[in-house]
């Protein structure tokens, strides 16, 4: 063991004159333990409501669409073969895209109608995961069971509450481009009977879209064999950017390829920022910690005085007095770091029995399910996100221990021990 790390952990374990440099000591250590498992948690916590929001984004939406620029898709077949071949596309489906209202009794709100194809949207989308009442496969009138031979209308759980709707209920999609009469423009208007309702875990997505099958839509908004656009699934979720550039190269200008990052890119963006500015802000926690690590250093050096300018008598250079003191810093941003990490993996791993128990405690509901629209708390420990807070407190404790160490290196042996 070198000399200075013995001295270092010689000065850490003695019994100092005063127990003020003790309790400093030890609030610099619980600073560091505190301030390390506070990012931890938060970070485990913010990468949760990510990846939980992801999961919810791309279980209703496509990981690429491709759309025809001002004019509807024809010869859509043929395309979803040609997307097919491009590396990394598993399967891709057409859909129609557009808005309409409906009306149910008095109830009347507008919604975004999005015709699918049974079928192939089974293997691009989770929507029909996300059916938590009826059955979506009565989108199609010949399956639909309805004695009036009605086609199906899938709505979200919002929607339907909103409108007071009910599996089996009849409504009434209104399209606003309607037929010309003598009279102007008369609103289109054909009642659906309710197949299903679906919960995607997101209020936008529940309250504002409404499923009905492919070819009614096309009958509906009289595209004849056209469609709105074809959706894609493919393998990495992640470099979908990439595709879609070359999806657009490939086809030319006539179409527009989009991926889910470009359509969710504010969501995302906003998360990224504030996840970014929470690291930020509770890294201070951590300097204010460094701040007792060198109040702690600077006492040490006034209470070894004469013990320097004995190491230094016999010969120890002023490299090595300050290894002394760089290494008791040290030892404490460690310590500290170790037993945040410990704590915040444990308080992150079990953050919801936690949350529980206090709001029994307390009688508090600090998570309404209902408000924030989430069936459980997420967190999520991403190990890279624990070695950048971990290297983060260590650099910063080493950092605070720079400045008394060189004081303590810089300290001649006559003038301490000039009044011994």
């Amino acid at each position: 063991m070198p000399f200075e790390l013995f001295i270092g952990l010689r000065y850490l374990k003695a019994k100092r004159k005063s127990t003020f440099i003790s309790i400093i000591t030890f609030i610099s250590t619980a600073g560091v333990t505190l301030g390390v498992m506070a990012l931890i948690v938060v970070l485990a916590v913010m990468t949760g409501f990510e990846a939980d929001l992801k999961e919810k984004i791309l279980g209703t939406n496509a990981h690429v669409v491709v759309v025809r620029s001002g004019a509807p898709m024809e010869g859509y077949q043929k395309l979803i073969e040609k997307l097919k071949g491009f590396k990394g596309v598993n399967a891709a489906t057409p859909f129609i895209y557009n808005q309409v209202m409906l009306s149910s009794g008095k109830n009347v709100s507008g919604v975004v109608l999005r015709g699918i194809d049974l079928e192939s949207d089974r293997k691009v989308t989770r929507l029909s995961k996300s059916v938590v009442e009826g059955d979506i496969s009565r989108l199609n009138p010949t399956l639909s069971g309805n004695p009036d031979g009605l086609p199906g209308l899938l709505v979200g759980r919002e929607l339907a509450k909103h409108l007071s709707l009910f599996v089996g209920d009849k409504v009434n999609v209104i399209s606003p481009m309607g037929n010309i009469t003598p009279l102007g423009m008369v609103p289109k208007m054909k009642p659906f009977r309710v197949a299903g309702i679906f919960n995607t875990g997101m209020f936008e997505y529940d309250s504002t879209l409404a499923y009905i099958s492919l070819d009614q839509a096309q009958i509906f908004f009289d595209l004849g064999d056209t469609v709105t656009g074809i959706q894609l699934k493919v393998d990495d979720v992640y470099h979908t950017g990439e595709l879609a550039r070359t999806i657009n190269r490939e086809l030319g200008a006539n179409y527009y390829a989009r991926d889910w990052m470009q359509m969710n890119k504010n969501i995302l963006f906003a998360l990224k920022t504030e996840k970014m500015v929470m690291f930020i802000i509770l890294t201070l926690i951590v300097l204010v910690a460094a701040f007792g690590i060198a109040s702690t250093l600077f006492m040490v050096v006034m209470e070894k005085t004469r013990d320097i300018a004995i190491l230094k008598s016999m010969g120890a250079t002023g490299t090595s007095i300050m290894k002394i003191f760089v290494l008791e810093g040290l030892i404490i941003g460690v310590t500290g770091t170790a037993l945040g990490i410990a704590s915040g993996l444990l308080v992150a791993n079990n953050l919801e029995p936690i949350i529980n128990v206090v709001q029994k405690v307390t009688g508090q509901n600090f998570f309404s399910k209902d408000v924030y629209y989430l069936d459980h708390f997420p967190s999520l420990i991403i190990p890279g996100d624990v070695v950048m807070v971990s290297v983060t407190a260590v650099v910063i404790s080493f950092i605070a221990t720079l400045y008394p160490a060189w004081q303590a290196s810089r300290m001649l042996p006559a003038e301490a021990l000039r009044y011994e």
